[in-house]
């Protein structure tokens, strides 16, 4: 059987032919109306879930207490200092060579801390562990600065006390006191009068020069022409921060009493303090004065009012607190300074109210004068010039906090209370008039009841009208 190629045939294109589009009618379709219905006002927006409906679950969170103290964490805090304790003494007394009670607190707290975390770490998470880390540290810190400023006043006052329980160490002076003489005799008041006398010269010259300083870098640095002269102004204060005090009283000497001639007397001590006191107190200000609200300025100027008018009266009484601790902070400065007073005010034993002629003790010059002797009296009534210049301190700073407190609104006297208080004493200082009898009063009552009603006009006459 023979099979025969198959030969392909062309395709003969066949021609379309266009079919006639039969348009069909569009049939109307009735619109079914559907009842509106009104929202529900307690539909819940979207994206927000309704109350009553299941939410999504949120991971449970753990809370974690700050603060506060537990039974464990105490156990935990003793156990730690009780076996770093027992460590440091192991180390220092059978294994290093170290000696000596500073190092051996200092290998103690820092085993203490190193052991605490440890245990700590057993027990709580990390972030529980750093904060009662943070909270044991920040407390013995603490502690260790109270402990030192007890130790200092204890130990001042153990020294002092032979003299200081005595009332001539408060009434008389030195100058009829001998090395030799007993210690009921002598005392520093003079050394007391001179010390207050020279600190308040001193702050009543460097406040006004601090705080005026203060508010021109803060109020003239805002603008470009004063900004030319704020810089000078402020490395100037910036170097007389870091001041040597012996340099000041060096100043003074060299100016005021060898060119100009001056005696050393209080004056003199004063101005060696000014100098060390107005930068203290220049920075301390313009540190508050820059942080009053702008906002405040801005409203006094918007009322109308002058720029030295804003300091004063927007200004300075807003910052009436922080400017009460830039001048204790003066104060504290200027307190205990020796070497400039004892250049410029030399030492007496005498009694000297008069700051301007003469020498003039005060308490670190008589602390510095007595406590070098070699009699033990005389060192006695050294450390008790110290614990008399604690106490002076101590009032003039609780002073300072009292006058500069912020005042309340209960504080301020209102327009209404003056009022009252001047309508009260005046009549209190007027006669009582004699009060009207009862009777004419009944009188004019019934008098005016009994008037007679105005008759009402005709009608015919408002129609003529």
């Amino acid at each position: 059987m023979s099979t025969q190629p198959l030969e392909p045939r062309p395709l003969e294109p066949q021609p379309l032919e266009p079919q006639p589009l039969e348009p069909r009618p569009l049939e109307p379709r009735p619109l079914e109306p559907r009842p509106l219905e009104p929202p529900a006002l307690d539909a819940p927006a979207p994206g927000i879930t309704a109350p009553g409906a299941p939410g999504p679950v949120l991971p449970e969170q753990r809370r974690i207490k700050l603060g506060g103290t537990t039974r464990e964490e105490v156990l935990t805090m003793l156990g730690a200092g009780t076996g770093s304790l027992a460590l440091d003494w192991l180390l220092y007394e059978r294994v290093l060579p170290f000696s000596g009670a500073f190092g051996f607190l200092l290998c103690w707290y820092a085993l203490f801390l190193g052991t605490y975390a440890l245990a700590g770490r057993l027990q709580w998470d990390a972030l529980t562990v750093r904060e009662r880390l943070a909270t044991a540290v920040a407390w013995s810190s603490g502690l260790l600065l109270f402990a030192v400023i007890l130790e200092q006043l204890g130990f001042v006052a153990l020294r002092g006390l032979n003299a200081a329980r005595h009332v001539n160490f408060f009434t008389e002076t030195m100058r009829t006191t001998a090395p030799l003489s007993p210690i009921t005799s002598g005392g520093c008041v003079h050394a007391v009068v001179g010390s207050l006398e020279q600190l308040g010269l001193a702050t009543l010259f460097s406040v006004p020069l601090g705080v005026l300083t203060a508010v021109f870098l803060v109020e003239a640095g805002a603008t470009r022409r004063g900004a030319r002269l704020v810089k000078p102004v402020r490395v100037l204060v910036e170097a007389m921060t870091a001041l040597p005090s012996i340099v000041a009283g060096l100043f003074v000497l060299g100016v005021v009493i060898l060119t100009l001639g001056a005696e050393k007397s209080g004056f003199a001590a004063s101005l060696a303090l000014t100098v060390m006191m107005t930068p203290i107190v220049t920075r301390a200000a313009e540190v508050v004065v820059r942080l009053v609200p702008g906002t405040l300025k801005e409203a006094s100027y918007a009322l109308g009012a002058s720029q030295w008018r804003t300091v004063w009266h927007v200004v300075l009484p807003t910052a009436r607190p922080g400017l009460t601790t830039a001048v204790v902070l003066g104060m504290a400065r200027g307190v205990g300074e020796t070497s400039p007073v004892l250049l410029t005010a030399g030492f007496t034993t005498r009694l000297n109210f008069d700051p301007l002629h003469g020498n003039q003790a005060s308490l670190p010059l008589f602390i510095w004068n007595y406590v070098k002797q070699p009699y033990p009296e005389m060192v006695a009534r050294a450390f008790a010039g110290g614990l008399t210049l604690m106490f002076v301190v101590l009032v003039l700073f609780v002073t300072a906090r009292v006058l500069g407190r912020p005042r309340t609104a209960a504080d301020r006297p209102t327009r209404r209370s003056r009022g009252t208080a001047r309508t009260a004493a005046a009549g209190a200082a007027r006669p009582s008039a004699a009060p009207r009898p009862a009777l004419a009063r009944t009188a004019t009552v019934h008098t005016a009841t009994a008037r007679p009603a105005a008759a009402p006009r005709p009608a015919l006459a408002v129609e003529n009208r």
